[in-house]
């Protein structure tokens, strides 16, 4: 175990070495990360193994990582700032999170019907499609300090739009699997699963801001902020293990929740020197969250790559972008937000595998063939799709100008 540990050790070192090096050539860091990721997981050079990301003890590592970068969302949904926009936001985020589902259904519903494949995997397709990786297109904030209204937007956007994603595809799965015979998930699970994360962040987000606010000290205050937030992992993985059997909760959203808890709670003239304190580790925590999309990437997956593939990438696209603009426009948001937003929200690993790896299991009870078709499509577009949102986010929060010159030329 001493040796995996120091293995993902020089992994996490080497990426951090390699995005400054692509950020010199004046493309995110983040490319970097992914890359660093892919070469050194098990599908390629096969440093770090599927034996080390499928140990208990890495799970939980990254879990960590997860809550710790989840901070970034959250503290900047401070509620009187948003309390104009929050209608807006809301409104884009359900309207291109339903375009997307639809127009990857429908799209995949025309195409399996001709290739004679049942219709209903479509809906399978669309599910998956909801899924956005707020993880990139943050990391992307936080390397060139981006501010403006798309950036506004797309911070608490990430958070609510990961939700209706969770809902929305557990509740195709759950259908298909009871009525094709195959395994269900429970709706009690399903709203678990997305009210527990809330639960736990806002409980103990409440409980830290009160003792924060009684301390003057800023150094106590930055160790009962990590302190809190270490309850609130341990709070997620005792939920996990007892209640669901299995990793099933998103900590990026307990995170989240904590952090905005606490924006709420204490002034900022308090938060602010927490959060300066807590970059380090939030830069460390996008590294490693970043390597681990890449590590399940199968490169070999692209050589395979067919149809299905190119018409996954380019629906989901269609449907983010394109609902992104209906939304913007009904909602009268920000001319930069209607137009570039949905470039922000094309980055797809990490949820939209776990969502992946849920279907295939459902799917492979009811007719294996469709779930290879799943694994398949959704693998090989995790890493075409992956590459390509990466750089398309980086170019939308410049089109939109809100990437300074001081940062781009870094």
């Amino acid at each position: 175990m001493l040796v995996d540990i120091l293995s993902v050790f020089a992994i996490i070192c080497v990426a951090i070495i390699v995005g400054k090096l692509v950020a010199r050539i004046q493309l995110p860091a983040i490319l970097g990360w992914l890359i660093t990721g892919i070469i050194f997981g098990p599908y390629l050079v096969g440093i770090i193994t599927t034996e080390i990301t499928d140990a208990t003890w890495y799970q939980i590592v990254i879990k960590f990582f997860e809550c710790f970068a989840g901070v970034m969302i959250g503290k900047e949904i401070i509620f009187k700032k948003i309390a104009k926009s929050g209608k807006q936001i809301i409104g884009i985020t359900f309207i291109q999170s339903i375009a997307t589902f639809l127009v990857v259904s429908a799209i995949f519903a025309i195409t399996f019907a001709i290739a004679n494949i049942p219709i209903y995997l479509s809906f399978i397709f669309g599910g998956i499609a909801l899924a956005t990786a707020p993880a990139p297109a943050l990391s992307i904030v936080n390397e060139y300090k981006t501010d403006g209204p798309v950036t506004k937007t797309l911070i608490p956007l990430a958070a609510i739009d990961d939700i209706i994603g969770v809902v929305i595809f557990f509740a195709t799965i759950s259908i298909i699997g009871v009525t094709k015979g195959g395994t269900s998930i429970s709706i009690l699970s399903v709203v678990g699963m997305v009210l527990i994360p809330f639960i736990i962040g806002i409980a103990v987000g409440s409980l830290s801001a009160f003792v924060l606010n009684k301390i003057n000290k800023h150094f106590v205050r930055f160790m009962i902020f990590i302190f809190g937030l270490l309850v609130c992992i341990v709070g997620g993985l005792l939920i996990d293990i007892y209640l669901f059997g299995s990793f099933s909760l998103n900590y990026l959203l307990i995170g989240m929740a904590y952090s905005s808890t606490l924006a709420n709670m204490i002034p900022e003239e308090k938060l602010n020197p927490i959060m300066e304190n807590y970059n380090p580790i939030l830069n460390l925590s996008l590294v490693i969250v970043i390597v681990n999309l890449g590590m399940p990437l199968d490169y070999r997956l692209i050589a395979g790559a067919g149809l299905y593939t190119v018409i996954y990438i380019l629906s989901r696209a269609l449907g983010k972008i394109g609902g992104a603009y209906i939304g913007g426009k009904l909602t009268k948001a920000d001319p930069k937000v209607t137009k570039y937003l949905g470039f922000t929200l094309l980055p797809h690993s990490g949820v939209s595998l776990i969502f992946t790896g849920i279907a295939v299991n459902t799917m492979t009870t009811i007719d294996a063939s469709l779930a290879a078709i799943i694994s398949g499509t959704i693998v090989s577009a995790a890493i075409i799709n992956e590459i390509i949102a990466v750089l398309l986010a980086k170019t939308a929060f410049k089109w939109a100008g809100e990437i300074s010159q001081q940062s781009s030329k870094k």
